[in-house]
């Protein structure tokens, strides 16, 4: 299972979910859906953006956590 570290990354750089979204022109909902693992899929467009704006890579933003 895939976890985004987006919360973690945007209370380092000082930043709100909403300071993203408008900058990523993505809604709230879906952000919260990608944050809680409520989404099958995610576009690179998004991965990139991601990192882009929380300054980081993808594995600063992704973690890869075992199933049990």
């Amino acid at each position: 299972m895939l976890n985004f570290n987006i919360e973690k990354l945007l209370k380092e750089k000082n930043k709100t979910k909403y300071w993203l979204c408008q900058n990523m022109n993505i809604t709230t909902r879906n952000l919260n859906r990608v944050i809680h693992g409520e989404t099958s899929s995610i576009s690179f467009k998004y991965l990139e953006d991601f990192c882009k704006y929380l300054d980081c890579s993808l594995d600063d933003l992704i973690n890869i956590k075992k199933d049990a």
